[in-house]
């Protein structure tokens, strides 16, 4: 998978992005160590490629293999420890940036259907 091209993320992108609220991110941001975007000078998060991965990992786990934060949590520890972390995360955030396009397109679909 190629990394997203840009270097910097706003908070709303990445929400649109991975389908969760600003508020979601932020707790998760509580939650996960790792997961400790900057801020930019306004004081706003700007979220990084590695960021990205991580987000889609933790949301993959939790919204797709329903685990809890704390399951999430150590899940992620072992992927690690097993060096599978990095290439999970990966195919993860491919799936999250399918289902953004996915939904996107089915926007645009909406709108060009005729109505009635």
């Amino acid at each position: 998978m190629k990394r997203p091209q840009r270097e910097f993320y706003s908070i709303g992108e990445v929400c649109a992005l991975f389908d969760v609220k600003p508020h979601v991110l932020r707790y998760w941001e509580t939650q996960f160590p790792a997961l400790s975007p900057p801020k930019n000078r306004s004081g706003n998060r700007v979220y990084r490629a590695r960021d990205l991965e991580l987000i889609a990992l933790i949301r993959h786990l939790v919204h797709d293999e329903r685990y809890t934060l704390e399951g999430a949590r150590k899940r992620i520890d072992e992927l690690r420890q097993e060096g599978a972390a990095a290439e999970l995360a990966s195919r993860a955030l491919e799936r999250s940036f399918v289902r953004s396009l996915r939904t996107e397109l089915e926007e645009i679909l909406e709108l060009l259907a005729p109505a009635g």
